[in-house]
């Protein structure tokens, strides 16, 4: 009979579990996908390239969304059985709350080891495989984005006017307005260009037969060329290699050998950030519990709303502890662990009180 209990519950546990995750990965997809489509929409990718980034992103999104799933999705079952009466009904027939809790600690365990594996090595991994594609569609497609007689501004403070194209990379009767240097901005005119990729989002855009015409706030100058070189680059973040594309071990060697203070606490505090959240999901399964018997009470807005505020406080204490390291009033092992040591204490504390009930 407790099999079968324990077995039920697991089911609709695991069920809830990876609704919710799909869930809260689709709204946190979206603040990244705005961010890549600004760049990757003035080059011409194609549904395609956005599904591989789509894809890529996944593990990224898991390291926040599974324990946060996970805690909802403990708050939606098991308030949903309180509401019912049915840990009452367990209570009474003599099973003790750590045994009716067995089914989100089987949880927690298997979140525990997905997170371990995400953060050290499928994140990692899955962030490389972004900057990759971004750079390969950027430096594959950036020719291709160059229409004839339209106006084309993928480039940061650049608009660039094209008259005609003999194939995908070379160009014809060209007119740029070049406003990266505020106080010279510079038009350029050439008979003939070709777009050379060159590493990462850079491009040098080969101009042939020209002029540039260079306006100073009381003069102006123009300069006849023959040849002329113009590199050009896009506004993408995603472009040069970030610290979550480091394993630990890779993150640990860093630090050691970084200079300067907010480098190596950055470094240090990515280590500890990817040690920590999968230890969140150990404490969250001895809080899931006790909260449900609380947001029971509300119905299952309720319990979304309970889930929603233990993230919201646990990450303004994690960042509070983090702004702390880099300002060097705190070492990055305690700015780091200060937010998981509270949740650690207050999910015990909590669970506790609710098997002495």
């Amino acid at each position: 009979m407790l099999k079968i209990i324990h077995r039920t519950t697991l089911k609709e546990l695991a069920a809830t579990f990876l609704i919710t995750v799909a869930f809260l990965n689709s709204i946190l997809m979206m603040e990244k996908l705005i961010r890549l489509s600004r760049v990757l929409s003035g080059v011409g990718a194609t549904l395609i390239d956005m599904a591989k980034i789509i894809l890529y992103l996944q593990p990224q999104l898991l390291m926040l969304t599974i324990p946060m799933a996970m805690l909802l999705s403990v708050l939606l079952v098991y308030g949903r059985m309180n509401h019912d009466s049915e840990i009452i009904i367990l209570r009474v027939s003599g099973m003790d709350f750590l045994r009716i809790s067995l089914p989100v600690f089987i949880l927690g365990f298997f979140c525990f080891l997905a997170a371990i594996t995400v953060s050290f090595y499928l994140g990692p991994k899955s962030s490389t495989r972004v900057r990759e594609a971004v750079t390969t569609i950027i430096s594959t497609r950036s020719a291709m984005a160059l229409e004839e007689g339209t106006f084309n501004t993928a480039f940061k403070d650049i608009v660039i006017i094209v008259k005609g194209k003999k194939s995908s990379d070379t160009l014809e009767d060209i007119f740029i307005y070049d406003n990266r240097q505020k106080d010279q901005p510079k038009v350029l005119m050439a008979k003939q260009g070709k777009v050379v990729p060159q590493d990462g989002t850079n491009i040098v855009l080969t101009l042939l037969n020209g002029y540039i015409s260079i306006a100073n706030r009381k003069t102006t100058t123009e300069l006849f060329f023959e040849r002329y070189n113009m590199m050009l680059s896009l506004d993408a973040s995603e472009s040069s290699p970030k610290k979550m594309e480091y394993t630990p071990a890779e993150l640990l060697q860093n630090a050691r050998h970084a200079e300067g203070h907010k480098l190596k606490a950055g470094l240090y505090l990515e280590l500890y950030r990817r040690l920590t959240l999968p230890a969140v999901c150990i404490f969250l399964a001895f809080l899931g519990p006790p909260l449900s018997l609380i947001a029971g009470k509300s119905g299952k807005l309720g319990g979304l709303a309970l889930g929603f505020f233990v993230f919201t406080a646990y990450y303004v204490l994690l960042i509070y502890g983090e702004n702390l390291v880099m300002a060097g009033k705190l070492a990055p092992q305690l700015g780091a662990l200060l937010a998981t040591v509270v949740l650690g204490i207050f999910s015990l504390a909590m669970f506790r009180k609710a098997s002495l009930q």
